[in-house]
């Protein structure tokens, strides 16, 4: 099973929470972008739950066929009772569902989902019988699901009960620090046989600044395309999507001096302090945010009598 990768405090956080949650049998609710990981952190609870001998179910809500839904999930009997068809609810007796994209779960099929939380109970589609099934659900959405509660479009005691133990998938702009982690992981998974992919100084300070907007799949997608396209090569700006590279102002100057000069001494010492600042006093990073070396800024702070 492949593994949540990180050093930052939010993903440490994260991997030491995770065998307590595993180890209980309470509903969780994972909230995140699109590409943190949540299915992974799904697999992760699972691995390391008392259900890890059966294999994780995953249900992608947004996938689910618009006829049929019930059979699909629940199933479908005889007048007798008789299981005719074992839903995917049914079917994993014994393991852990995992609901993905939960938000897009038709609010026709919300109430018996919920009894199956509550009860584990499941009423197949041609039976009044009842059948049982013990499963662990996890859930997880990119959503607001209180704004979609308020709108009317999820039950709000679905709501509650998924929840049970909420969490937060950090994003990867917020967790700068594992930027460069990442990406040497992806950059030699992918190399494979070929020569390994090289960043520049230059490359690394544009990677370590970019949003990110697809978060750990977007960074992990982009190692791809350059391990196939750039085996070996040290990176330039032009090898870049042009989204990933810095915004240049229309007179081609990162900064315009006034008229009246500035202190460029001060300039820099309050540069150096925001850094700093942004950085939570990580000298590393502060530096990388700078676009200079640890060893540069350690001097310029000297030369600054800032506090090393």
């Amino acid at each position: 099973m492949k593994k949540i990768l990180g050093q930052s405090p939010q993903i440490t956080h994260l991997l030491r929470t995770i065998p307590m949650i595993a180890a209980s049998e309470a509903s969780v609710l994972i909230y995140g972008e699109t590409g943190t990981g949540k299915e992974l952190l799904a697999q992760a609870l699972h691995s390391e739950s008392r259900r890890r001998d059966k294999p994780l179910v995953v249900i992608n809500c947004a996938a689910l066929p618009s006829d049929g839904i019930e059979i699909d999930l629940f199933g479908r009997a005889n007048a007798l009772g008789e299981i005719e068809h074992r839903g995917r609810l049914l079917a994993a007796e014994g393991s852990t569902i995992f609901f993905d994209e939960v938000d897009a779960l038709p609010l026709s099929v919300q109430a018996k989902v919920l009894r199956f939380l509550e009860a584990g109970e499941c009423q197949l589609q041609g039976s009044h019988k009842l059948h049982l099934a013990d499963v662990r659900i996890v859930a997880a959405t990119s959503a607001n699901l209180q704004q979609e509660v308020t709108a009317g479009r999820f039950r709000a005691d679905l709501f509650y009960r998924l929840q049970v133990v909420p969490i937060e998938m950090p994003v990867l702009r917020e967790c700068r620090d594992d930027i460069t982690l990442l990406l040497r992981h992806y950059t030699r998974e992918f190399s494979g046989d070929n020569a390994v992919v090289r960043y520049s100084k230059t490359i690394e300070h544009c990677l370590l600044t970019y949003a990110w907007p697809g978060n750990v799949r977007e960074l992990k997608n982009f190692c791809q395309r350059m391990a196939l396209l750039y085996p070996g090569k040290v990176l330039v700006e032009e090898d870049l999507p042009p989204e990933m590279l810095p915004e240049v102002t229309a007179s081609h100057h990162v900064f315009t001096l006034p008229p009246t000069g500035i202190d460029l001494a001060r300039v820099e010492l309050d540069l150096i302090e925001q850094a700093l600042e942004l950085a939570a006093g990580n000298r590393s990073r502060a530096a990388r945010l700078l676009g200079i070396s640890r060893d540069t800024l350690l001097y310029r702070m000297q030369k600054y009598s800032l506090s090393p």
